[in-house]
C-alpha cells in the first residue's frame, strides 16, 4: 500500500536547524531540514554516525528545541509550548523506543510498562499493561525481570512501554541496534503490525536493510537532508512475525 497522500500531516519541519557551541566554534548539527510526516507513515531517517539523525529525532520527540525554524505537531508550534505541555506530549502522544531498552534492572516486564502510567497518575495500570504485553506477544513473561529475558524480549518489553499510553506516534532510535538478524526481523514484524493499526511509526537507523521495511527513507549527511524518496515496492520488506519457538534467557 502506498503513501495516502489524503491523510493528515501529523508532523511538519520548515527550516529546522540545531547549532552548538564548542568552544569557540558553533557546530551546525542539523542544517534547514524541512518535511512532513502523514498520519500512518512509516519512515526511517537514515544516517552515519555525526549525520544529525539523533538531533533531528530528539526534536521531534520534543526533547530539544531548534536553534532555528519551526517543528509543528498536529497544527501545533511546539515553540509555543510550556515545558509541562511537552512533558505532556512525550509522556501520552509519543512513545519512545531505544538501542538500549533502558529497562530497569530489578522491575519486573509489568512493572517496566507500568511507569508511563504511575508518572501520569493513570488508573488500571496493571490491565492495561498486561494488555500491552499482550500486544507484543510477551504476556506469558509478565513477571520476569530483564536478566531473565533475551534481548529481543527485553525489547519487546521496552515496546510495550512506549505503546501503554495509546501513542498516536512512535519514535524509535536505532531499535535493532543491539539484536541479531533474526531477533531483529521480529521485532520488526511488531513495529509493522502496529503501523498497519495506524501508527506513525519514525526511525532512526544506520541499517539498509532495517530501512527497506519502512515504506519512506529520509536520508541525512552532515545535518543535511540529501534525499527523501519511498521505499520502492521490489525493495519493500515485510518481515517475519514472532517464532513461538523457545528463546533462552540471557
Amino acid at each position: 500500500m502506498g503513501l495516502d497522500h489524503s491523510a493528515r500531516v501529523v508532523i511538519r519541519a520548515e527550516g529546522l536547524t540545531k547549532t552548538y557551541r564548542m568552544g569557540d566554534v558553533d557546530v551546525r548539527a542539523l542544517r534547514d531540514a524541512t518535511f512532513d510526516v502523514r498520519e500512518g507513515e512509516m519512515v526511517a531517517i537514515m544516517g552515519q554516525s555525526g549525520s544529525g539523525k539523533s538531533t533531528l529525532m530528539n526534536i521531534l520527540g520534543c526533547l530539544d528545541q531548534p536553534t532555528a525554524g519551526e517543528y509543528w505537531l498536529d497544527g501545533t508550534a511546539t515553540s509555543a509550548l510550556s515545558d509541562d505541555e511537552l512533558a505532556a506530549i512525550r509522556n501520552k502522544r509519543i512513545g519512545f523506543v531505544f538501542q538500549q531498552f533502558n529497562l530497569l534492572a530489578r522491575t519486573t516486564a509489568v512493572e517496566q510498562v507500568e511507569l508511563p502510567l504511575l508518572y501520569a497518575g493513570a488508573p488500571n495500570r496493571r490491565k492495561r499493561a498486561l494488555e500491552a504485553l499482550e500486544r507484543v506477544q510477551l504476556a506469558d513473561r509478565w513477571h520476569h525481570r530483564p536478566t531473565e529475558l533475551s534481548g529481543g524480549q527485553q525489547q519487546r518489553v521496552a515496546i510495550a512501554r512506549a505503546l501503554v499510553n495509546n501513542p498516536a506516534i512512535i519514535l524509535a532510535d536505532e531499535p535493532t541496534g543491539a539484536l541479531d538478524t533474526r531477533t531483529s526481523e521480529e521485532v520488526m514484524a511488531i513495529f509493522q503490525g502496529l503501523n498497519r493499526e495506524g501508527i506513525t511509526v519514525i526511525f532512526v537507523t544506520h541499517e539498509a536493510d532495517i530501512a527497506e521495511h519502512t515504506r519512506r527513507n529520509l536520508r541525512l549527511s552532515d545535518g543535511l537532508i540529501v534525499s527523501d524518496q519511498p521505499v520502492p515496492l521490489e525493495r519493500r520488506r515485510t518481515a517475519r512475525q514472532i517464532s513461538e519457538a523457545p528463546v533462552a534467557a540471557g
